[in-house]
């Protein structure tokens, strides 16, 4: 925030020290100032320290027809040393093909505006919907600061989705008349709004985080529809910074205009947004499908969690520390959906409530996450997942 030859301002030196901080691309940041060469002269010395800035993200599925698959996400957030994120995925498991492509350069023309683009096509016939998908996403961005800690992203999104009939055929009336509609676009364009605090705040043992997003099609394409999200997000170390409390609050609203409103353009509440339940674990359902009732999604959701990182008392060479959570959500609504020759249960909502216990083992592949949950509340037809695991690992 600073250059050579401005008068000399400490407080300007401190954020600009700050900002470095925040970056997080380096163990440890000090600035320091000393005499110039002369008594109206001052020098900034910066000492960085390097960190692992790359990502390495895997992980493998076993079915029993479809065999082993390979899942792999790889990021790096100072590409070639300029800041840029560079960043792929891909899947082999054959119930979700995924090949994707992320780019950001954060100093877009020498301004401090960032340029991303997102690409990425999947094909999935997961188990736990009765039908086989296709989508390709091209979503072009800008992001650019308007306040200290606050940013503003405009983007523009092209999103094909098809929705393919799996044979024999397992699902309801309802999936089957959103497979009968083909292939779907969406062209859009749409805001995020994202206030963080977190790092560099003026309390370096709290902060919070801010987001809102809304996105609106019928730029051409087939869909036009506006859908709205947002999420807050509220952090505090305690006891020495030993305990990390965290609550986060999120939800959305799709409100639909024109063409067909299905379940790939629904909301889908997963483990990595409600633990201890399976992916469309919970929302509606239509349980005339011949085998296994479909999950329908819903327009609206909402949900609450609340965690606590903390030590078990163990040795800290091994690496390992506790957590508490509990979850409370609901996902809901299916206006302007037609469901006729269904028998839809879900529709109009109910919260479920969920506490858990988790272990973070730092392992020399990386650091695993162990979720072990039970739900206190749910219905009948959810699909409950009482264990989950994540791995990742940094370079």
């Amino acid at each position: 925030k600073i250059a050579e030859g401005d008068p000399f301002n400490p407080r300007e030196i401190r954020d600009s020290a700050e900002r470095i901080r925040a970056l997080d691309f380096f163990a440890a940041s000090n600035v320091n100032a000393r005499e110039g060469s002369r008594p109206d002269q001052v020098v900034i010395d910066v000492d960085v320290e390097e960190q692992p800035t790359g990502s390495l993200n895997f992980g493998g599925s076993y079915g029993a027809d479809d065999g082993f698959g390979l899942v792999l996400a790889f990021t790096e957030r100072n590409f070639l040393g300029r800041g840029q994120t560079f960043g792929f995925n891909f899947s082999t498991a054959q119930e979700s093909e995924q090949y994707g492509f992320t780019f950001i350069e954060p100093s877009f023309l020498g301004r401090d505006v960032a340029f991303g683009l997102n690409l990425r096509y999947s094909e999935s016939d997961s188990s736990f919907a009765n039908y086989d998908a296709e989508n390709l996403l091209f979503r072009p961005s800008l992001t650019f600061p308007i306040s200290e800690r606050g940013r503003l992203s405009v983007r523009y999104t092209y999103d094909k989705d098809q929705m393919l009939v799996r044979n024999p055929v397992t699902n309801g009336p309802i999936v089957q008349r959103e497979i009968d509609a083909g292939s779907q676009v969406a062209s859009s364009l749409g805001y995020s709004y994202v206030f963080d605090s977190r790092e560099g705040g003026l309390d370096p043992d709290a902060g919070w985080l801010f987001e809102f997003g809304q996105d609106f099609a019928g730029l051409g394409g087939d869909a036009k529809y506006i859908r709205t999200t947002a999420k807050i997000v509220g952090q505090r170390f305690a006891f020495n910074k030993d305990v990390i409390l965290r609550a986060t609050l999120e939800g959305g609203v799709l409100s639909w205009r024109e063409g067909t409103n299905r379940t790939v353009d629904r909301f889908s509440v997963g483990p990595r947004v409600f633990r201890g339940f399976e992916p469309g674990g919970i929302g509606p359902r239509d349980l005339s499908a011949p085998e296994n009732p479909d999950p329908l999604g819903g327009n609206l959701f909402v949900v609450a969690s609340f965690e606590a990182e903390f030590p078990l008392g163990l040795p800290e060479e091994l690496g390992i520390r506790g957590g508490l959570f509990y979850d409370v959500g609901n996902l809901w609504d299916l206006s302007d959906v037609d469901l006729s020759g269904g028998n839809v249960v879900g529709e109009s909502g109910s919260f479920r409530h969920v506490i858990g216990f988790s272990i973070f083992w730092d392992t020399a592949i990386g650091p695993l996450r162990l979720n072990f949950s039970n739900a206190l509340k749910k219905e009948d037809f959810d699909e409950e997942q009482t264990f989950d695991l994540t791995i990742s690992t940094t370079f």
